[in-house]
């Protein structure tokens, strides 16, 4: 049973990348899944979410109109595509499930509250 990220790299300032997030052993459909990040020397933060049953979407303000999240469960992979990425974006991307309250208010509640989290790629958005 894991999450896997995948995607990160080193882009410049208004760049694009997409992240990838595969799951194995386990049914994704069941499951909220979010997108996080860690920044050097912040906290892990939420930045996008995408529900189990209806596929809402939730992004933090920031990065509205730029990032995109959506999912294939078929393929058990959850995506966020990232455009017009600035250096404050730069960090760890991680994706994580969410099975206790399918994305609602992602960005403040605690990290506990999220099952299974992958390992991370990192970001770096260059200026």
């Amino acid at each position: 049973v894991q999450l896997q990220a995948s995607g990160g790299g080193l882009v410049q300032s208004g760049g694009s990348l997409r992240l990838s997030c595969a799951a194995s052993g386990f049914t994704l459909d069941y499951y909220g899944i979010g997108w996080f990040r860690q920044a050097p020397g912040k906290e892990r933060e939420g930045v996008s979410c995408i529900g189990k049953s209806d596929g809402t979407t939730h992004y933090i303000d920031s990065v509205k109109g730029r990032f995109t999240i959506s999912r294939d469960n078929a393929k058990k992979m959850v995506y966020l595509q990232m455009n017009s990425l600035k250096p404050e974006d730069t960090g760890v991307y991680y994706c994580a499930t969410d099975s206790l309250q399918d994305c609602d208010d992602f960005e403040r509640r605690p990290l506990y509250e999220f099952d299974l989290w992958g390992r991370g790629t990192l970001v770096t958005v260059s200026s």
